[in-house]
């Protein structure tokens, strides 16, 4: 894949997370009815989409790190919650995981070759 297709790879799994975090969080399956202060989670994930919209590689490689909060959090709410909250869970894993395969793979695309260093 190209860097453009990952970029944009990247940048939908996060704007999708950050959506279903809201949604989950005040309608869907909030923790308490009418919606919680969980939601307050999507704020970190505010953090990289302006680097990720102009392109900084280094967002893209924090973003790696920062996003096993969220596939943390996901598989102990979809092995503990059940109805409907685990299956948003289930789904926060996956969405956390393809984030972090679009942006690995985006960071190694665009690394500095090694063989100019020579």
């Amino acid at each position: 894949m190209n860097e453009s297709t990952l970029r944009r790879a990247s940048l939908a799994f996060l704007l999708a997370l950050i959506a279903l975090c809201v949604c989950w969080e005040l309608w869907l399956a909030p923790v308490r009815p009418g919606g919680s202060w969980l939601v307050l989670k999507v704020l970190p994930l505010l953090a990289p989409l302006r680097g990720m919209l102009h392109a900084r590689r280094y967002t893209f490689q924090w973003t790696t790190l920062m996003i096993w909060l969220y596939f943390t959090e996901g598989v102990v709410r979809a092995s503990s919650d059940t109805g409907l909250s685990a299956q948003l869970a289930a789904v926060e894993t996956l969405f956390a995981l393809a984030l972090f395969a679009s942006c690995a793979a985006y960071s190694r695309v665009t690394a500095p070759s090694r063989q100019a260093t020579k």
